[in-house]
Parts: C-alpha cells; sequence; structure tokens
C-alpha cells in the first residue's frame, strides 16, 4: 500500500502539495469514487487511479540535466508559442518538468524529471539546497557589496540573500562574480544587484546542488548519472534530518533550571 499523494507524486502529476491540493479538491479519483482523505492510501496493482478524470499511470521516473539557451522559456506552456525548454527534449516519453526556472534572458542548468517529491525538496527554500551561478554584472562590486548581498538585500516581496559570493575577474568595465543561493524568489540575483547598482549582464546557472552544468552544450541534455542521483538524495537527506532536528528542539519544552548546591559555611562564619 502506498500513499495516494506519492502515487501521484511519483507518476508526474506534480509535488506531494499539490496532489494534495487536488485530492482535497475532489479532483482525484479511486476506481471512480472522488476521495478527499489526504491519507488515503492506495494499491497501486489493483486500484485506478485518475485526476480530472484522466487515468494516472506510474511512470519511471526519468531525471535530465538541460542546458537552457537565452530566450527560451522554463515554463511547459505558453500561449505565445515561444521555444520552451520542454522543447529541447522530444525524445522523452515521460512527462516532465523543469526543476528551478530561469528568466528568458538567463542561461544555464535545468533539472527534467516527472519525480514531484525529489522536485519538492530541490526547489523549496526551507530544504537549502544550494543553486550555484556565474553573474556578469556592470561595474566594480566592492567588498561591502558583496558582503550586502550575503547580509540580506530588502526587496518588494522580502529580504533575501546569498549563501556565498566570490570575485572571479574583471570584464573591460564588468565583472564576473560567482553566486549561491539557497532560495528560489523570481529574478532574485537581477534585482539583488540592481539594488547595489550593478546590473546583471549575463546570467548562467551552473550547478543545482552536486549536479554541474559543465561541458553540456546550449540546447543539449544528458541524464543526470547515478552518481549524481545518489549525491542529490543524500543531501536532501541531509537537509531533512536538519529540518527534524530543528522541528524537535523548537517543540521540546525547556529544560527547568537547577539551581547550584550550596557549600556548607566555614567554621567560625555565618551561613550567607
Amino acid at each position: 500500500m502506498e500513499r495516494l499523494n506519492k502515487y501521484l507524486a511519483h507518476a508526474g502529476v506534480g509535488s506531494r502539495r499539490h496532489c494534495d491540493t487536488l485530492i482535497a479538491a475532489g479532483r482525484v479519483k479511486v476506481n471512480g469514487v472522488a476521495v478527499t482523505d489526504l491519507g488515503l492510501k492506495i494499491d497501486p496493482d489493483t486500484h485506478k487511479i485518475a485526476v480530472d478524470d484522466h487515468t494516472v499511470r506510474s511512470e519511471k521516473l526519468v531525471y535530465w540535466a538541460v542546458h537552457k539557451p537565452v530566450g527560451v522559456l522554463s515554463t511547459n506552456h505558453d500561449p505565445a508559442g515561444r521555444p520552451r525548454a520542454i522543447d529541447l527534449i522530444p525524445h522523452v516519453e515521460q512527462r516532465v518538468y523543469t526543476v528551478g526556472r530561469l528568466d528568458e534572458m538567463s542561461e544555464g542548468l535545468l533539472l527534467m524529471t516527472n519525480d514531484g517529491e525529489l522536485a519538492f525538496h530541490l526547489m523549496h527554500p526551507r530544504f537549502g539546497i544550494p543553486k550555484t551561478y556565474l553573474a556578469l554584472v556592470a561595474g566594480k562590486p566592492t567588498p561591502t557589496d558583496l558582503q550586502k548581498l550575503l547580509d540580506g538585500v530588502w526587496l518588494s516581496d522580502g529580504k533575501v540573500k546569498a549563501k556565498d559570493v566570490r570575485r572571479l575577474k574583471p570584464q573591460g568595465n564588468s565583472t564576473w562574480l560567482r553566486i549561491v543561493l539557497t532560495e528560489g524568489k523570481n529574478r532574485e540575483i537581477r534585482r539583488m544587484l540592481a539594488q547595489l547598482g550593478h546590473k546583471v549582464q549575463k546570467l548562467k546557472r551552473v550547478a543545482i546542488g552536486p549536479v554541474q552544468l559543465d561541458k553540456l552544450p546550449k540546447g543539449k541534455a544528458r541524464r543526470v548519472s547515478a552518481s549524481e542521483m545518489a549525491d542529490l538524495q543524500k543531501w536532501v537527506a541531509t537537509a531533512k534530518e536538519k529540518l527534524a532536528k530543528l522541528s524537535a528542539r523548537a517543540e521540546s519544552p525547556p529544560s527547568p533550571r537547577t539551581e547550584p548546591p550550596r557549600r556548607a559555611p566555614r567554621r567560625g562564619r555565618p551561613a550567607s
């Protein structure tokens, strides 16, 4: 028996949270009957599952690394018909979606998978999976500017900060930076640097956790290797373990304070 939301996530419907939303809305049917129990368990071999009356079949989990060029969209749906990252892997039979989006003017590494559970852990900021970028910025950011990125910059949707920032090399009147983020707000790097007066001229993501873009050509894709998958699972497991410890520490009641034992008074002196 397997939890319904986990089955749907593994079938490529979406993350577990998204699948819970579908279940709660009554859009999921088991053997033709709509269900809303988020804890429901099913037998994939005997139960027929459907979402919006479309049968869901468990797919083989696949993981692809894609080098998105500038001008290609990360979304799976675009009414204007512009080129999409999904169009770069027409040979993939499974219904996959993007892990870690990049805006249209950015390039670099995307992960494409139908593993909703792993995608959720990689994208949600509370798990802190790092994403590494190379940014060519106008001007020459000072050490103070770099420290501000580490300390945090206030944007319209809250305070954001980088986990690591390094200056790499100058290029004319511009500078290459290496920036590591663990969050995922829209156009985060561009907006952070704009606040400091340094426009981003080029932006390229070169790693998601242990998965590296390396020498993958623009517009091409490759399977994520078994060793990379093992490392990804380790990173996620470590992040989940840290979260569990923090949660347990927050929920445990504070230990009562104990006063140190008083020493016996010396002979001839009154007790204090």
